[in-house]
């Protein structure tokens, strides 16, 4: 996409003010998806006392959400392109909170597993369609407009684990779900008064049922080997969810526009480098979520309390990067930005190869961590941007579904990776160059990472209006 480097306008500028209402709406459903997809997991020994069930079923309420949303995820495109974007959010909106309901009115645990697997469904294509709708509105301005939307939503992770405290501590676990019903109601109404109609742009094409039925449980089975990783049956479910997906490239490589995903994207030279640079930074952000936290109790006998208190920094990181990316793409491009995120997110994973080597120093290791927040928040969305603006608009349902497939097996594939590296270097005692098991761990991750920055290096140099 060649051309001069051009700086952004304003926000508020270039596009009709309509668009701020839409980003809102989009935002909302990617919250609630995101707040849901993390709040349980504080509850889950309250729900096995009340619900008399043990642990190893109630679990299937967090799995069961993250594998449901994984199974209607490759639908989104086709969804859309079929019913519309307004008509599929509302609909999803409307199955998210009357699921949300009951699982609040759940009266045993397999009810319960059963009403989260119907929203994790409807939640899942939640925030796909967060991102073309916002694109569609904002256009060329997509980067500027989704870092400041991203904020809220990064703020689920945080948030979640301290929202569900206060609820146990003053409610029952019922009203984890309960909760949702008047923000599900609000943004429904949102939704039906601000989101534009798009029946005109619906297209009459067929379910490409092979598609589907290698795709979704191909996603499915990793991601569920991923969670189960250190037992036979999650190695099993790794190795069958790969091969359901390389089945899934072979069979859908010729099928053109009648594909459930057009794997003719990654044809185009700018798609294929932004949905690698996703793929790597999704599965770099959760590898280290895993690593890091294991260091911290494990290697430093950190108590869990302590622990979340010291990763503070990261997401504080975070969420200073995504409001400046609109200034900073507009000011230098998207390329420049996502390879300057990828190289302060390597060099502060390398730091924290010393750390593990030389001994934890807590204030050097909020900086490391802050450091490592603003480089990964400066990643993803220039890589988005230049996917969603080298596409055609009728192209974006695709896209959109395509992309986020693709952040979500970064996850669990390099998480596994880095787990069983792990696992490896602590079972041989390796000791090498002076460096321990947890420091050749982390420079694992920090060759992950030079992967990410060579995927950005990739991404063309400017960003085409």
């Amino acid at each position: 996409m060649p051309g001069l480097i051009r700086a952004q306008p304003l926000p508020s500028q270039g596009f009709d003010a309509s668009a701020w209402k839409i980003t809102v709406v989009a935002m909302l459903g990617a919250l609630l998806a995101q707040l849901d997809a993390t709040i349980v997991n504080v509850s889950l020994s309250s729900l096995a006392t009340d619900l008399r069930a043990p642990l190893s079923t109630i679990q299937w309420v967090t799995s069961g959400y993250l594998l449901a949303l994984a199974f209607a995820l490759p639908l989104n495109g086709w969804l859309i392109e079929r019913v519309g974007a307004k008509a599929l959010y509302l609909w999803c909106f409307s199955t998210f909170t009357i699921s949300s309901a009951l699982c609040g009115l759940s009266w045993s645990a397999g009810s319960l597993i059963g009403f989260r697997l119907v929203q994790g469904a409807s939640g899942g294509l939640l925030a796909p369609m967060a991102q073309m709708m916002i694109k569609r509105a904002t256009g060329p301005h997509f980067t500027r407009v989704a870092g400041y939307a991203a904020l809220p939503v990064l703020l689920g992770p945080l948030l979640g684990p301290v929202i569900a405290g206060a609820i146990l501590h003053y409610a029952t676990w019922r009203w984890l779900f309960l909760v949702n019903i008047p923000f599900g109601a609000l943004a429904f109404v949102l939704a039906v008064r601000f989101l534009p109609n798009d029946e005109q742009d619906c297209v009459a094409r067929k379910l490409d049922w092979m598609g589907l039925f290698l795709l979704s449980p191909g996603l499915m089975l990793v991601l569920f080997g991923a969670e189960h990783f250190s037992r036979p049956s999650g190695i099993a479910a790794i190795a069958s969810g790969a091969l359901s997906l390389a089945i899934f490239l072979y069979v859908e490589k010729n099928k053109g526009a009648d594909a459930l995903i057009d794997l003719g994207l990654f044809r185009q030279r700018v798609f294929s480098a932004a949905a690698l640079t996703q793929f790597f930074s999704n599965g770099v952000l959760f590898a280290g979520q895993m690593l890091i936290p294991l260091f911290l109790v494990q290697a430093c006998a950190q108590s869990p309390a302590a622990m979340g208190l010291m990763l503070a920094p990261m997401g504080l990181g975070m969420m200073v990067a995504m409001p400046s990316l609109g200034y900073l793409t507009g000011r230098l491009g998207d390329r420049p930005v996502a390879v300057a995120g990828a190289l302060f997110s390597l060099v502060s994973t390398l730091a924290l190869a010393g750390q593990a080597a030389q001994g934890l120093d807590r204030a050097v290791l909020a900086g490391v961590l802050f450091v490592r927040g603003l480089g990964l928040g400066a990643v993803g969305l220039p890589a988005i941007s230049l996917a969603y603006a080298s596409v055609e608009k009728g192209a974006l349902p695709m896209a959109t579904t395509t992309l986020n497939i693709v952040q979500r097996v970064g996850g669990p594939v390099l998480t596994t990776f880095c787990a069983l590296f792990l696992s490896w270097a602590l079972q041989e005692h390796v000791s090498r160059f002076g460096l321990n098991a947890w420091a050749w761990a982390f420079l694992a991750l920090g060759a992950l990472h030079a992967v990410m920055v060579l995927a950005a290096m990739l991404l063309p140099p400017a960003h085409a209006d």
